[in-house]
């Protein structure tokens, strides 16, 4: 082999071995967004407790569900539709745009604004409008916030609260989801 064509052969390796890496990387890069298109997908609806009112976004549970599920090997993505608030009744009229078709489970925390409010209960409507698209509903009952820590308000609460409040969530939300 002449001088000139080892010089070939070992150009076009290095130009085949920089495509391979850069094929690579690409394929690196592009993980995240292919765990997160298979990534099933949870919408926690509710009110303040669903927001998180009074701390982080991080801190909320839907937040921090969302890293325990992960952490515990699901592909899980947990959206937060809470706002501040919100009546049974605002979360019935929102429920299309909150829950969009594909979404697996919807956490429901109706809370208790609409007794505050004198606002009707519509609780079984959004529960039988989700039923009818196939999407389980899992009940945060305002049971389940009781002895956890709360903020001095007495409603809201704490980070560490809304930390057990998701752990006590993680099992059901697994279970709805098949994992």
């Amino acid at each position: 082999m002449t001088r000139c064509e080892r010089r070939e052969t070992t150009m076009k390796s290095r130009i085949f071995s920089s495509c391979l890496v850069g094929c690579l990387a690409l394929f690196v890069a592009m993980l995240p967004w292919a765990a997160a298109a298979d990534a099933a997908t949870v919408v926690a609806l509710g009110a303040s407790n669903t927001f998180g009112k009074g701390v982080a976004r991080n801190q909320a549970y839907p937040a921090q569900l969302e890293a325990i599920l992960r952490a515990r090997g699901a592909s899980v993505r947990v959206v937060n539709a809470g706002i501040n608030g919100d009546t049974t009744e605002g979360m019935l009229r929102r429920l299309d745009h909150a829950v969009p078709n594909g979404v697996s489970a919807v956490i429901l925390q109706p809370g208790g604004n609409d007794r505050r409010k004198g606002s009707p209960d519509r609780t079984a409507e959004i529960e039988g409008r989700l039923a009818a698209r196939h999407i389980a509903v899992i009940m945060l009952a305002n049971s389940m916030l009781h002895g956890l820590p709360h903020q001095p308000d007495g409603q809201h609460l704490t980070p560490e609260g809304y930390r057990m409040l998701a752990e006590a969530l993680a099992s059901q939300v697994a279970a709805a989801l098949g994992r």
